[in-house]
């Protein structure tokens, strides 16, 4: 499995890119995952009134909603590590991760893309992700001469998936390499 950060600024377009993204790789037959980041501290994916809810106020710390197409699990109260929740990804080959931005900012084993606005963006990316393996969004950075390359996950998400699949999912030791291991 392999982990892949996609970070930017509000309303850059994080969504949409890791959208398409998911939608092309899946096309190509890999087994895609995202953890998407909800900041918000009072925000609750269960409906306040129903069962799941009620079972969570009775006392239940863990509670799976099983419907025709889906399974859900909420566990209340628990603070979880980025690597607990990358374990429960892991029969996946790549895993999407919005959010988290500073937790993932410098840690070398997560590669990142990041999705700009403008040309400052891109060069405060520069010193605030590591490693970046592509940049996205409105603002196209080609003009900048950086070493990382550009590509439009919203209009053109098949190069940024071949970006991905060159440089992370058959360069098995990417990871290795960017964490300093050899």
């Amino acid at each position: 499995m392999r982990a892949i950060a996609v970070v930017g600024t509000k309303k850059s377009g994080k969504t949409t890119t890791i959208e398409n993204l998911i939608r092309e790789l899946t096309r190509k037959g890999y087994n895609v995952a995202a953890i998407k980041h909800i900041p918000e501290p009072d925000f609750t994916i269960d409906t306040p009134g129903k069962d799941t809810w009620r079972y969570a106020k009775a006392g239940a710390k863990t509670i799976i909603s099983v419907a025709a197409d889906e399974i859900a699990t909420i566990e209340k109260g628990s603070t979880v590590t980025l690597a607990a929740l990358l374990k429960r990804c892991k029969n996946s080959d790549v895993v999407f991760i919005e959010g988290f931005k500073k937790l993932v900012a410098l840690k070398r084993n997560i590669p990142k893309i990041v999705v700009v606005k403008s040309p400052e963006e891109a060069a405060n990316a520069l010193d605030s992700f590591m490693p970046i393996i592509a940049f996205s969004g409105p603002y196209n950075t080609e003009n900048l001469k950086f070493e990382v390359p550009y590509a439009d996950g919203q209009k053109n998400p098949k190069k940024l998936a071949e970006i991905i699949e060159r440089v992370i999912l058959k360069k098995k030791n990417f990871l290795s390499q960017a964490a300093g291991n050899p």
